[in-house]
C-alpha cells in the first residue's frame, strides 16, 4: 500500500506552489510543538474517515465472497490515500479552488498511484503477486466512489471547521 499511494504523493506535497498569504499568517508559539492537538485530532478523524471507507468496500465485496472483499478494501484503501493528498493541501477546504489544480506534481502522482492500482486490479499476472481477484465494473465503481467519498467528507469537515473558527476566534 505504501509503495502505490505514498511516496509519489508526498514528493509532490513537497512541490506544493507557495501562497503569497502564507506570509500574512502569525508564527506559532515558540513553545508550541509540531504535533499540536488539533493536528493530531485532525489526523485521526482523517485516518477514521478513510477506514470507514475500507470497511464499507470490504462488507460490499464480501457478499461476493472474502476474495472480492479483501480486494475490495485493498483498492479502497489505497485509492482513498491518493485522493488524500488534496486533503493535505491546506487546512481549509480545496475541492472547489483554483488551489485543489495548481500542483501539477500532485496530479501526476496521483494518476501515477491510479494507474499502479489499476494495473494490480486489470492485469490478470499481478493478482496472485498481490494476493487480489478480478472486481466487476460496478464493484470497481464502487470502490472509486468510496474512496473520492472520503475525500468529500473530509473537505465537507474542513469547512466546517472553518466555518466555526471563523465564528469563533478564539
Amino acid at each position: 500500500i505504501n509503495l502505490l499511494t505514498d511516496s509519489l504523493p508526498a514528493i509532490a506535497l513537497g512541490l506544493e506552489p507557495h501562497r503569497d498569504e502564507v506570509m500574512g499568517e502569525k508564527p506559532r508559539p515558540r513553545d508550541e510543538g509540531i504535533l499540536t492537538r488539533s493536528f493530531l485530532t485532525s489526523v485521526g478523524v482523517e485516518g477514521l474517515v478513510i477506514a470507514l471507507a475500507a470497511i464499507a468496500a470490504f462488507h460490499t465485496g464480501l457478499r461476493h465472497g472474502e476474495a472480492v472483499g479483501s480486494t475490495m478494501a485493498f483498492a479502497t484503501l489505497c485509492l482513498s490515500r491518493l485522493f488524500h493528498g488534496f486533503n493535505c493541501k491546506a487546512e481549509r477546504p480545496v475541492l472547489l479552488t483554483k488551489q485543489f489544480w495548481d500542483n501539477r506534481w500532485l496530479l501526476g502522482a496521483f494518476a501515477a498511484g491510479a494507474a499502479l492500482l489499476g494495473a494490480v486490479l486489470l492485469v490478470p499476472t499481478l493478482e496472485p503477486l498481490f494476493r487480489v481477484t478480478k472486481l466487476s465494473a460496478g464493484l470497481l465503481a464502487a470502490v472509486v466512489g468510496l474512496s473520492a467519498g472520503s475525500m468529500l467528507v473530509i473537505q465537507l469537515l474542513k469547512a466546517l471547521c472553518a466555518r466555526k473558527q471563523a465564528a469563533d476566534p478564539h
